[in-house]
């Protein structure tokens, strides 16, 4: 299975995780391994990469490419939201710094064969990890209509759910929808021309994104972890986050916003007294962005967005 290399905003994210030899580190979220790899030699030597995804291609991807620091690389087949349980159980009390590359990979979409592809005859599954129980397929052809309604509104923001859903249960009761193909056909039909013809995007692209989130619990998962950031880094370490849409943005800038400001007084008081002490401050107010050169080379990190902070 061949692996993209190619790294969103490589430059901006190794510049800001500030790294130095003999720094213990995190890359949440490996995929191509290309941030890590970049990484690892800002460490050496004496430091510890720890490499987390729950693809487990990835993870047989990522052994390949560290194979020459292997000594200072220790990789798990596991969800991010783990990191905690990874930590204390390898006897780490803080690292130096997280990254949290939250991109869809290129490779699930041209090799993985689990349908996330509207492009592609494939069986719905949209698993990130194969062990879990949930699959698109199951979501599709048996939740309530109601409740594709709000999984389709909520995390892809489809201002057709309902349309969508209703033609769903529809076509269900007469044969079960299989394939990511046959399903994004159907959600092509299902929109209005004209509005099918506005888009920039394919019509399948946001109900694909909702069935992806609500399959693997994206947001679910990146809310718990977003909880436990202060307690995982050491004074001075770093949280990088590359986001790609605004559902997940919005929880990476109200997680940091609390750290860095949770002071719960009312505004008239000139003072706190709610015992509020900052745990995170961010490097910089506004997300940084990719430039128009890399967007042009990889258009996928177009709405990438990269937000930093510091532990104080």
């Amino acid at each position: 299975m061949g692996f993209e290399h190619t790294s969103v905003m490589p430059q901006e994210v190794h510049e800001h995780q500030n790294l130095k030899p003999g720094n213990i580190i995190v890359d949440c979220t490996l995929g191509g391994a290309g941030h890590a790899l970049a990484a690892i030699k800002a460490i050496l030597p004496g430091g510890t990469l720890i490499g987390i995804d729950q693809d487990l291609d990835a993870i047989k991807h990522a052994k390949k490419i560290l194979h020459p620091f292997e000594k200072n690389a220790v990789l798990f087949h596991s969800n991010f939201s783990e990191l905690p349980k990874i930590l204390n159980s390898n006897g780490i009390k803080g690292v130096n710094s997280i990254l949290l590359d939250l991109g869809f990979s290129l490779n699930q979409l041209k090799n993985g064969k689990r349908g996330f592809s509207f492009n592609k005859n494939e069986p719905l599954d949209m698993r990130m990890d194969i062990r879990n129980d949930l699959t698109a397929f199951e979501i599709i052809n048996s939740f309530p209509e109601s409740e594709l309604v709000n999984i389709f509104f909520k995390f892809g923001e489809e201002k057709f759910s309902r349309r969508i859903a209703k033609r769903i249960v529809e076509t269900r009761r007469h044969a079960p929808i299989h394939t990511s193909l046959e399903l994004a056909q159907m959600i092509t039909e299902t929109i209005p021309a004209k509005n099918r013809f506005k888009s920039r995007i394919h019509p399948a692209t946001r109900i694909f994104q909702a069935l992806r989130i609500a399959v693997n619990r994206e947001l679910e998962r990146l809310e718990k972890f977003m909880k436990t950031v202060p307690s995982l880094l050491l004074k001075g370490g770093r949280l990088c986050v590359i986001s790609f849409h605004s559902l997940e943005d919005r929880i990476v800038k109200q997680a940091l916003r609390k750290f860095e400001n949770g002071c719960t007084c009312p505004r008239e008081l000139p003072i706190c007294s709610c015992g509020f002490v900052p745990q995170m401050e961010s490097v910089f107010r506004k997300p940084l962005v990719p430039t128009k050169e890399e967007t042009a080379l990889n258009p996928m990190a177009r709405s990438a967005k990269l937000r930093v902070a510091q532990r104080v």
